[in-house]
């Protein structure tokens, strides 16, 4: 599948716009039909970053698409927000599949997602049949986040929390383009993955807000993510009990693959696998492969 393809957008794509009880508007986009996959993604993405992958288990599976509040096509604060954390996202995941699903939806998460995800699994709850991650952060991680010069990796993550970041990042559609090109090439083992689609992103970002919806989560999770780096977030003690997968980008400069077996301290049943030709964006890089793995664990959790 050559990139220009995989961002297709199907002819039969549904958009829905759903209202929270706290007034908040959420966008999800749906194609298909069958069980329901439910995609969570990370910054710098919204809905349209999950269309590599969906549009080849679209003919299998119900594929919804939400934008995380702040980000893509829902609502978004009109200032720096430092309450959107990976548990006020994953309300709102459980918002959408109650209001969406009638049946147990799989839960597929990339980057902020994984966060989500895990929120959510660490909650005992019979709407999920099982948890996909294309790669995993924990907070086992801890003081690695910033050894062996990774520190020079997370710079953005403070950069984010600050006013110049908006103003700077904003200043014109070049600014943006520059600048989440950056990451969408410098995360990616395929530098051009993201190239088709370049363009749909500074338009993206380019909305009112947008960034702020995005840099938003980075100032939510300030707290968490220094005492991470501290070594003072303990592991929970009772490990996720939903059935879990693991996508791991080999090359991923900044979610490191040599992180990944941490995650058999997080979740009771857990699978972990590489994939040899990716980065950080997997569902983009390797479309094709993260597409059998969510079918093949999808099918099994469904019996």
């Amino acid at each position: 599948m050559n990139n220009t393809f995989a961002f297709e957008i199907p002819e039969d794509i549904k958009h829905h716009f759903i209202d929270t009880s706290d007034g908040r508007k959420l966008h999800i986009a749906e194609v298909g039909k069958g069980h329901p996959l439910v995609f969570i993604h990370g910054w710098p993405e919204f809905w349209k970053t999950w269309l590599p992958i969906v549009n080849v288990l679209k003919n299998k599976y119900r594929c919804l698409m939400p934008c995380l509040y702040g980000f893509g096509l829902s609502e978004k604060p009109a200032q720096l927000n430092f309450n959107l954390d990976a548990d006020f996202h994953a309300k709102d995941i459980d918002f959408i599949v109650n209001e969406l699903c009638d049946v147990p939806a799989t839960l597929i998460g990339h980057d902020v997602g994984g966060y989500v995800l895990q929120s959510i699994g660490s909650k005992t709850s019979t709407n999920y049949t099982g948890l996909i991650f294309f790669n995993c952060p924990t907070a086992s991680v801890g003081k690695k986040w910033v050894e062996d010069n990774h520190v020079n990796q997370i710079w953005y993550q403070s950069f984010h929390l600050t006013e110049l970041a908006q103003e700077l990042v904003g200043y014109s559609k070049d600014t943006i383009r520059i600048y989440i090109n950056h990451f969408l090439q410098h995360w990616c083992h395929n530098k051009n993955s993201f190239g088709p689609v370049l363009e749909d992103w500074v338009e993206n970002f380019n909305q009112p807000n947008a960034l702020i919806g995005g840099f938003s989560w980075y100032a939510s999770n300030n707290q968490r993510r220094l005492a991470t780096l501290e070594g003072k977030v303990k592991i929970p003690s009772e490990k996720i009990p939903i059935p879990a997968a693991i996508l791991w980008g080999k090359y991923d400069p900044i979610l490191k693959s040599e992180w990944g077996p941490f995650v058999f301290e997080h979740f009771e049943k857990v699978e972990l696998s590489y994939a040899n030709k990716s980065g950080h964006f997997v569902h983009v890089e390797e479309p094709s492969l993260a597409a059998e793995f969510v079918d093949s664990h999808a099918e099994k959790w469904r019996f």
